[in-house]
């Protein structure tokens, strides 16, 4: 399925256009907007399952177009694939094996390496897939089958530092491929606990076999987080990390002038003095030794979870418990900083109860509102690479907004609601011109997710 950019196709979605605008002033009035058409492509085709991730999608290349073939919300995907979005040519970079699932892939941003969520092998009554129960990999696309341990595992006390006790969860690389970024649930302690966690490629981590769950690490590992199964009301504390982004391609300028050269953004999930959990914006700047414990151990005790380095430093950046719509809100969305680290996007509600683009500093202060349309944002968003645009679904397109200025352009003709972008992915290529995103389409048998890009001028 194409979709062609004929001129009186561009004349209809100009005139569609004239209302879709939104604009950076604190008026309400719209502001003029100039109609950008882009170029859709459908790159995949046929039945079977086919799941984009939030980011990381592109080969650095911007040629290939990495997925896993889960069929919906449930983690049953046996394959990690990569399509060439210029011929179509389908790669098979892993097949799962002895039971196992996979997926949730993002590429590394250099070089064509992929990390992706392993469940475990050979699951057992006690050990079958679960939150913390799974674990990160990596293949090398020359060496297609064969997966590489990301995060040690060790279950049995004392605990090896550098290992975790149980699953990690949607992987990525910071801008220069060299730590990880993830998810942790603890197998032993609170496992319904969600942190923030990071892996470093040294020192690497060997854990005794003392458990037949147990197993080695190339990266070191750590908690970046700090969570409370009970957060005082009212206060800073977070039951909750979840959806992180890397902040800035090289870190960001401090307050005081100086560099953080690593730092995650992430939301937390805080108790008001009511007693209601908002998601906030929170942030946590790590130190570049990971290794060096902070008053408590790194990989936790019997009765504890690990915990974060020493240096480790967490903030709360937003306070939105008085806003009439407060917390973050909008389809499940990670957090996304702009390549030069000064600011972070996220989804919440105006006084209107639309969901809006905001953005915060790292250094907090008040959030901004980016966008001001009629329509909801529907979907995870990413920025362009040199830090210009944003993209996002909404009103059943695929759009750009432009930073400097708020306002928003469709790229892609808006459809029905049976086959309008999917709101898990849209991403930008490393070129800045392209976008991935997914559409639900009719193939041969059922509707299937199809990988669809947009091709946008300059």
């Amino acid at each position: 399925m194409t979709f062609p950019c004929s001129t009186a196709h561009r004349a209809t979605l100009a005139l569609l256009l004239m209302t879709a605008c939104s604009h950076s002033s604190e008026k309400d009035t719209p502001a003029k907007t100039t109609p950008v058409v882009g170029v859709e492509r459908q790159i995949t085709r046929g039945g079977g399952g086919r799941i984009l991730s939030n980011t990381g999608v592109w080969s650095p290349d911007d040629r290939w177009l990495v997925y896993d073939t889960r069929f919906g919300s449930g983690f049953d995907g046996t394959r990690i694939e990569a399509v060439n979005v210029h011929t179509g040519k389908i790669k098979v970079l892993y097949e799962s094996k002895n039971g196992a699932n996979c997926g949730v892939v993002t590429c590394h941003p250099r070089t064509k390496k992929v990390v992706f969520i392993l469940g475990p092998e050979n699951p057992t009554p006690d050990w079958q897939y679960d939150f913390s129960h799974r674990q990160g990999v990596i293949v090398d696309w020359a060496k297609p089958g064969v997966a590489v341990n990301v995060d040690a595992r060790d279950l049995t006390p004392p605990f090896t530092p550098g290992a975790l006790r149980g699953g990690s969860h949607v992987h990525v690389w910071d801008a220069h491929g060299d730590w990880l970024s993830f998810t942790y649930n603890d197998a032993l302690v609170e496992s319904d606990i969600r942190d923030i966690a990071v892996s470093a490629p040294s020192p690497r981590v060997r854990v005794p076999k003392s458990h037949p769950r147990n197993h080695d690490g190339e990266y070191f590992s750590v908690l970046a987080s700090r969570t409370t199964p009970k957060p005082a009301p009212g206060s800073d504390e977070i039951k909750r990390a979840c959806e992180e982004a890397w902040v800035g391609d090289n870190g960001y300028a401090r307050a005081d002038g100086a560099r953080q050269k690593r730092a995650l953004a992430f939301q937390g999930s805080v108790l008001t003095a009511n007693g209601e959990t908002l998601s906030e914006v929170f942030i946590a700047d790590l130190p570049e030794d990971l290794t060096k414990a902070g008053e408590s151990p790194l990989p936790g005790t019997a009765a504890t979870r690990p915990n974060s380095p020493r240096a480790a430093v967490q903030r709360r950046l937003t306070f939105t418990a008085e806003r009439k719509f407060p917390g973050l809100q909008g389809p499940r969305h990670w957090l996304r900083s702009s390549p030069d680290g000064s600011r972070i996007a996220f989804l919440m509600k105006d006084d209107a109860g639309i969901v809006q683009l905001w953005t915060i500093s790292p250094n907090g202060g008040a959030p901004s509102q980016l966008t001001r349309n009629p329509w909801p944002v529907a979907s995870a968003f990413t920025w362009s690479p040199d830090g210009r645009r944003v993209a996002h679904v909404m009103d059943n397109c695929v759009c750009v907004t432009d930073v400097a200025s708020g306002q928003t352009r469709r790229v892609t003709a808006r459809t029905d609601d049976a086959s309008t972008p999917l709101s898990e992915a849209c991403v930008f290529a490393p070129d800045g011109r392209k976008i991935a995103f997914m559409r639900r389409l009719a193939s041969p048998k059922d509707p299937a997710n199809q990988i669809c890009m947009v091709e946008i001028p300059d």
